[in-house]
Parts: C-alpha cells; sequence; structure tokens
C-alpha cells in the first residue's frame, strides 16, 4: 500500500474530521507507549501490568500487628506505621496510630507524596494546616471526628487538656512513610544560618539555639483553651479541614449492627479518601462483598474479627484480627468481616477514593434471574427461591 494512502483523507470525507481521527491514533499510540512504562502494582489501576506480590499461587500476608510494633517513642508518646515495608499487600493506603502525651506536638511538616485521613480515638487535639494559598485552618477535635489534609499541606498536630490522645492516620500511598515526613526542625537545621537570616529578614543569631536535627515531637505546656490568631492574621481556608464522624446518625443500621461513612460529598475537601466506622455484634457478618473502585484498610478499634479475602484462580485466605491490628483488602478482591469475639467489634475502615462503591454477594445474585442462577450453578431454578431478593449488606446469626 502506497504509504501516502495512510494520510489522505478519503473523497467526501471532511478534513477537520480526519486530522480529529489522526490525533485520536497519535493519542493511543502515546497510550501504548506509555503502558510499557508502567509498574506492577501502579494503584492508579489504569495498566492491565500484574502486581507480582498478587500473582502468587497463594495470597500473601494481609493483616499486621501494628500496635505490637516498635514504632518512634518519646515517654509515652509514640508513632507506629504501617506500610509496605510492614505489610507488602498495602500498596494503596499506608497507616499510623499516634500517641501523643498532654502538651506533645508532632511537630511542623509535609507529606510529599500523600495526603492525610485520620481518626481520633480518644482524647483531644488541636491542628493548624496552611494551603499553598497561605490560609490557615486552625482547629480542635474530639473522639470520633477526623481530619484531612491535601498533600504538601503544612500541618502539626498537638495534644490539647490533661489526657493524652490517640489518633489513627492513614494516607493514600502504601509507600508513604510516617518517619520520612519533611519535617521543619529537619530543615532549618541544614540550612546555612546566613541564608535562614536573608530569607527571614532576622539577626543570623536568631538560630544560634535551634534544634540541630528533627524534633519529630515536641514538648511544651498543655496550649490554651482558646487558639490564638496566626502571625500573619486570620485566613481562614474555603474548605473545612474538620468533619465529626461518630457524632452524625449512622448511615446504615441493621440487627447485627450499625455502619457511619464519610465520602468526599460529605466532606468536600477529602477528595482521595472515604472513611467508615463499621460495628459488628457478636457473630454478626459484612457479608462477602467486592470495592470496583478503591483499596480498603482496616484498623480494628475493639473486639475480634475474622476477615477473608478472595484473589481468583481458587486462592482464599482466611486471618482473626484482634484489637490494635490492621487489615489490607486490594481493589476488586473479594472479603467479608465476621465477628468472632464475645463482645460487640469495631472497626476503623478507609478506602483511597473520595466516592464509595461496593457490590454484595446477595445483592449480586438478587439482580439475576432464577435460570441464569439455575444454569450458572447447575441446580434447579427452585434452589433460589430461599435466596434473599433485597440486598444483605449485614447478616445476624
Amino acid at each position: 500500500m502506497n504509504p501516502s494512502d495512510h494520510t489522505n483523507p478519503a473523497p467526501g470525507t471532511d478534513r477537520r474530521d480526519f486530522l480529529a481521527g489522526m490525533t485520536a491514533l497519535a493519542g493511543a499510540a502515546g497510550l501504548l507507549g506509555a503502558s510499557e512504562r508502567v509498574v506492577a502494582g501502579d494503584t492508579s489501576f489504569m495498566n492491565n501490568v500484574p502486581d507480582p506480590l498478587l500473582a502468587e499461587k497463594s495470597l500473601p500476608e494481609f493483616t499486621f500487628a501494628l500496635e505490637k510494633s516498635p514504632g518512634r517513642t518519646l515517654g509515652g508518646s509514640y508513632g507506629k506505621e504501617a506500610t509496605v515495608k510492614q505489610l507488602p499487600i498495602s500498596k494503596g493506603i499506608a497507616g499510623v496510630s499516634m500517641r501523643l502525651e498532654p502538651g506533645v506536638m508532632r511537630e511542623m511538616h509535609w507529606h510529599a507524596t500523600a495526603a492525610e485521613w485520620a481518626f481520633v480515638v480518644s482524647g483531644r487535639v488541636r491542628t493548624t494546616v496552611v494551603d499553598p494559598q497561605g490560609r490557615t485552618g486552625i482547629d480542635d477535635f474530639g473522639p470520633g471526628d477526623i481530619w484531612y489534609f491535601p498533600r504538601g499541606h503544612g500541618h502539626m498536630l498537638q495534644c490539647l487538656g490533661q489526657e493524652p490522645c490517640q489518633l489513627i492516620l492513614v494516607f493514600d500511598n502504601g509507600y508513604f512513610s510516617e518517619f520520612g515526613t519533611f519535617s521543619i526542625s529537619d530543615w532549618l537545621s541544614h540550612v546555612p544560618p546566613a541564608l535562614l537570616a536573608k530569607n527571614l529578614g532576622v539577626p543570623e543569631a536568631t538560630f544560634r539555639d535551634f534544634p540541630k536535627d528533627e524534633v519529630y515531637f515536641a514538648k511544651g505546656p498543655v496550649p490554651p483553651e482558646t487558639p490564638a490568631a496566626p502571625l500573619g492574621g486570620v485566613q481562614p481556608p474555603p474548605l473545612s479541614h474538620r468533619h465529626s464522624l461518630l457524632s452524625q446518625k449512622p448511615f446504615e443500621t441493621f440487627p447485627g449492627g450499625r455502619e457511619w461513612r464519610v465520602e468526599a460529598k460529605d466532606f468536600p475537601i477529602s477528595a482521595t479518601m472515604t472513611g467508615a466506622i463499621l460495628e459488628l455484634a457478636p457473630k454478626a457478618l459484612r457479608e462477602l462483598h467486592w470495592h470496583p473502585n478503591a483499596d480498603e484498610w482496616q484498623y480494628l478499634l475493639a473486639g475480634r474479627i475474622r476477615a477473608t479475602l478472595f484473589g481468583s484462580r481458587g486462592r482464599y485466605r482466611e486471618a482473626t484480627l484482634d484489637a490494635g491490628d490492621v487489615g489490607y483488602i486490594p481493589q476488586g478482591y473479594g472479603h467479608s468481616l465476621e465477628n468472632v469475639g464475645s463482645d460487640p467489634a469495631r472497626i476503623l475502615i478507609v478506602f483511597n477514593s473520595g466516592m464509595y462503591e461496593t457490590v454484595n454477594l446477595s445483592q449480586w445474585i438478587a439482580g439475576q434471574p432464577a435460570d441464569v442462577l439455575a444454569v450458572n450453578f447447575g441446580r434447579p431454578a427452585a434452589t433460589f427461591d430461599a435466596f434473599p431478593k433485597r440486598n444483605v449488606f449485614m447478616a445476624g446469626d
């Protein structure tokens, strides 16, 4: 074929349509070229490169005893993390358990590669966060409250009152390490004093007694109940970083438990993450299901549960989680959660998408005609008369 046949429009073809078609072909070629450069485990899910960890003959471990890990401590304050280093399956989400004693501050810092979603388990905490437009949000949080700091926004956390606070911090990048954050003391301690003086318009001697290494946890007096105004004056951000999750009416209530949920539509700044608190009565089951659009990160706040994981090709795995343990479910993988203890279980669940999506087993089956089910399973159609006709979501004993 003549090469010109590829470039000249056929008679009667509109030139604009022809050029648009050529542009689309060029774009497709670019995508094909880009697909050769993607890496396995890319959480964008826009490629077909299998993650080697999830392509093995058996499924990998999907739980981790977070609270039993050593972490980083200062007296009674600590940070303990679960990243791909501790839990290799968790490429899409990382998490931290943090405890701050009264007056202790997780110093001013930012996260270059992850947004931060947090749940206050106990105690009270104050945060400041500065956005790229220089607007400062100052908020106080109590048990059941959550916050969200977009990627790269500078912030700090400080315990309020006379009781310690317990926080669960969740990040939308499983490779992110809490101990690799960009801290202000670490930065300033490595910049020459002359450069700092020129930058901030103060004498070099100002920095003589500043910390010489990263502080990480800074200890000071208990902050005043009413926060002072920022040095640069009050310029609040347009979207709140604070949401009170557990003070809201539960999103779902069932005989076997209840669920609170907050998506980006409820908490607009939380564009990349959705959070939930799931309560399960003893023997209750959060039914078999999968999430088409997100990975799932679980932290067991109380109780004892059995989690299952299904990954195609006959691969199936179960694990038991106790309070303080973490579980992880890759996007699209089938799973369930069941309370196997004698007390109610409470689970913090976070997804790396601002929109919640799920497909439940009962919902899937109820959406099929009886003859389809009969052919699929090789059983009489009457077998399915007793199956649920609605979405179960949560099943009791």
